[in-house]
């Protein structure tokens, strides 16, 4: 019995470009499970959080968004939070006492099908249509007081381009990625950039950011390098780019040289 090495070695070749090709094709029709991973919560959850939060619902085209909003008898300002892309509220609005101690009430909200927000995202300008409507409901509150777009890990491109459109007081990007095809090229390198329903180009907005922009990174992050807050600093030469020594991807809020930069941060606004 002999073989057909070469008819062999083809049929290998074409199972796994086929292979290649499904995979490929099911990135691209189904990113968003990888790109987004919620919490689901349920409809009647409620939050412990003291009698100065209060839950509210946004309603979007299609869906109502779930948010959570501490409001202080005498704010100095506000600071519209975006948050990364795993969890939900109830793990996200956390160091409620920083902000009241900083005097700054905190918003923040969870995207589609995150927490008790329905609907689900379904592409990039969605995402960017919904936090624009959530920051158009609940700036006008704070009209000559200082305010303050925040994003961490995945919000980080949300609010550089909600910040590039609305001129905030300040925006401190904390974790931030270049862009999400830049992050997929260091974890992904055989998935072709086309097939990124997502751009999310961080830097192209920071670079039309024209009041302060903070860029925080934690020195021992190993989902997002602190490469790319170097790289939006080299694309926004005003940003300010500080390091927080020791901290990795998800604890930079826990260190303690973190909370006085953001608290020094604050009190100068």
């Amino acid at each position: 019995m002999s073989l057909n090495w070469p008819r062999l070695a083809a049929g290998a070749a074409l199972l796994t470009f086929s292979g290649y090709g499904l995979a490929m094709g099911w990135l691209y029709l189904r990113q968003e499970q990888l790109l987004f991973q919620p919490d689901v919560l349920p409809a009647d959850h409620r939050f412990a959080l003291g009698d100065d939060v209060h839950e509210l619902s946004l309603n979007v085209p299609g869906a109502r968004l779930s948010a959570l909003h501490l409001k202080l008898p005498r704010p100095k300002g506000v600071v519209f939070f975006l948050h990364g892309n795993a969890g939900s509220l109830q793990n996200w609005f956390v160091n409620i006492d920083f902000y009241r101690r900083a005097n700054y009430d905190l918003f923040m909200l969870d995207y589609r099908g995150y927490g008790k927000s329905t609907g689900r995202i379904d592409s990039e300008a969605q995402l960017r249509a919904d936090v624009r409507m959530a920051w158009e409901q609940v700036a006008p509150q704070y009209t000559g007081l200082p305010r303050v777009i925040y994003g961490r890990s995945l919000g980080t491109g949300l609010a550089a381009g909600l910040a590039a459109e609305v001129g905030p007081e300040l925006t401190v990007l904390v974790s931030p990625y270049s862009s999400m095809q830049a992050l997929m090229r260091e974890h992904f390198p055989l998935v072709p950039s086309a097939l990124l329903r997502y751009p999310l180009d961080t830097g192209l907005a920071a670079a039309q950011i024209a009041r302060p922009l903070l860029l925080v990174h934690g020195t021992r992050d190993p989902l997002i390098a602190p490469a790319h807050s170097v790289a939006l600093r080299a694309q926004a030469p005003a940003a300010r780019l500080v390091y927080i020594e020791g901290a990795a991807h998800n604890d930079v809020h826990q260190f303690d040289s973190y909370l006085r930069l953001f608290s020094e941060t604050l009190a100068a606004l």
